[in-house]
């Protein structure tokens, strides 16, 4: 017996002219979604590729354009102020870091609000140290160096030898804190005295109504300290060494700053803004350059 093996065979489908036409729309939208789809995503690709050029070329405008960010600025600030401290030799002097750092961004307020004159000097006095101390600080920005570095009386309801209470009413007998701008000098009953312009509201504002002056006294000397533990106390003004306050009047007088600081709670200061301070920096370094 032989076997034969017969191929397969299917029905043939025939299609109608309907089911033709459908399958040719359907093949069209299948074929038309697709291409769509990859123009889209092409699309997508080409936008974020592009904004990625975009920003860079902005951070690279940004970085050669030679303009410093505000942080690099504040970091320029802080190692400027670190480096006058040190090249002033404040810290062998024992002046607080802080204090001249508050000082400097005080002098940089109203240098830039035209409130100073072009002299780079500024006084500083610390009323934490006691009257026995040296504790008024007068220094050359320009040439590093301290100038003068003086015994100060304070008022004598601030306290007896520790300075502890301020108050910038009149007849308070009391020193007052902040930013001063010195003017011109008098004769007055103590001799060459120096005009102080207060200008924290509310902390030193009445200093040209309370007098409160820069002047001379006996009562400030060593050899006070030696008779009595402690220095003389004035009715509010910074008092100076009898011997030397000629020459620190002569040479602050006419526009320079004068900071008196004491770190009481409530004490504020418009002048104490930094971001200003780095605006006026800027503007030195640029004139430097």
């Amino acid at each position: 017996m032989v076997f034969r093996i017969c191929p397969l065979t299917y029905p043939k489908i025939v299609l109608n002219k309907k089911d033709k036409i459908l399958k040719i729309v359907r093949n069209f939208i299948i074929v038309f979604v697709f291409v769509v789809h990859i123009v889209l995503l092409s699309f997508t690709f080409s936008s974020d590729k592009s904004l990625t050029r975009q920003n860079s070329l902005i951070a690279s405008e940004d970085n050669s354009s030679g303009q410093p960010t505000k942080d690099s600025v504040e970091v320029q600030f802080e190692n400027h102020v670190k480096c006058l401290y040190n090249q002033c030799g404040l810290s062998e002097s024992d002046l607080s870091f802080d204090v001249f750092k508050s000082g400097l961004i005080g002098y940089y307020n109203l240098r830039g609000n035209g409130s100073l004159a072009s002299r780079k000097i500024i006084s500083l006095i610390d009323f934490q140290k006691t009257s026995t101390e040296k504790r008024l600080w007068i220094i050359d920005l320009d040439k590093k160096k301290v100038l003068y570095h003086s015994l100060v009386a304070h008022g004598k309801n601030t306290g007896v030898n520790a300075a502890i209470k301020f108050s910038d009413q009149p007849n308070s007998l009391m020193s007052s804190l902040g930013f001063y701008v010195t003017e011109n000098t008098y004769q007055g009953k103590h001799g060459l005295s120096l005009v102080l312009e207060g200008m924290d509201q509310g902390f030193n504002s009445n200093a040209k109504e309370r007098c409160v002056v820069i002047h001379s006294a006996e009562y400030v000397s060593e050899s006070f300290i030696k008779c009595n533990g402690r220095l003389g106390r004035s009715h509010g003004c910074p008092a100076l060494p009898v011997d030397s306050h000629r020459e620190i009047i002569n040479l602050i007088k006419g526009g320079t700053l004068l900071y008196i600081h004491y770190p009481i709670k409530n004490y504020k200061s418009q002048y104490l803004n930094k971001e200003n301070a780095l605006k006026e920096y800027l503007k030195e370094t640029v004139n430097k350059s």
